[in-house]
């Protein structure tokens, strides 16, 4: 499993045009699964995602987790994050979990860290302002 994550001032889903999801300062959480994926790896990667210490203390240090610093999560699935371009121009995504396991474990995902999603196999507008910048790929 594999997520890439954005710290953000603010971010939003939508859907044909029509926004289905929004937050505030937080995290975006761009969450590919891979083929084998279990709910190890889902529960794993949520707990990373919980404990990562990238918001400012009071001494303007990255020492704060999402939970401590108020903020809001977004949860967005991305199975492109396991697209593989080594071998010519076009991706592969063999290491992509089929659509009907990886919907289970990013609405485990999503659900453990308490985040609004995305509409899971719908085409998605993503809007983001990062906040730092800050990105991180987090991988489990």
């Amino acid at each position: 499993m594999r997520a890439l994550v954005q710290r953000v001032s603010e971010a939003s889903v939508s859907v044909a045009g029509e926004e289905v999801s929004r937050i505030g300062p937080g995290l975006l959480v761009l969450l590919g699964v891979r083929r084998g994926d279990g709910p190890d790896e889902a529960d794993r990667i949520a707990r990373k995602l919980l404990a990562l210490r990238v918001f400012e203390d009071d001494e303007g240090r990255m020492n704060r987790a999402v939970g401590e610093s108020g903020g809001e999560l977004l949860c967005v699935s991305q199975f492109t994050l396991y697209g593989d371009v080594r071998k010519g121009n076009r991706p592969s995504f063999v290491d992509a979990a089929p659509p009907e396991e990886a919907e289970l474990l990013y609405e485990r995902v999503r659900k453990a860290l308490g985040a609004r999603g995305g509409v899971f196999g719908a085409h998605m507008e993503v809007a983001l302002v990062n906040d730092g910048p800050v990105t991180l790929l987090v991988e489990a």
